[in-house]
């Protein structure tokens, strides 16, 4: 009678202690650092000035960067997007070069836009 009795405690102790150990743990580091990108997709949707979402995009880019994060996939595509759109060509085929580095699923995409950009066509 006197070790059901000590069985039970242990067993309710264990299951208190696992509880108490699975409250304290950290949830896992994402993949990718989102931080700003998402909305700058909206916002681009919405209309917003692609000077203006450059400059927020390129923050955020930095901000992850200084995290030592990754971008998510698009994120330089995007922003490559954005520069074509302002007219700087230097810069659009900088982010797509590094669109196809950071995603080499990519590269078939980015390779069709560099070539449009280097015929000039509008991308």
């Amino acid at each position: 009678m006197k070790t059901t009795m000590m069985k039970k405690g242990g067993v309710a102790l264990a299951l208190a202690m696992s509880a108490m150990l699975t409250g304290c743990a950290t949830a896992p580091k994402t993949l990718y650092q989102w931080d700003g990108y998402q909305p700058q997709v909206y916002q681009y949707l919405k209309g917003e000035s692609p000077e203006q979402q450059i400059a927020e995009m390129e923050k955020s880019l930095a901000l992850i960067s200084a995290k030592g994060n990754s971008v998510p996939p698009g994120f330089h595509a995007h922003l490559g997007m954005l520069y074509s759109i302002t007219g700087k060509p230097d810069q659009v085929a900088t982010q797509f070069e590094d669109e196809k580095k950071l995603f080499p699923e990519s590269s078939a995409y980015m390779d069709f836009l560099l070539g449009k950009l280097k015929k000039g066509e509008k991308l």
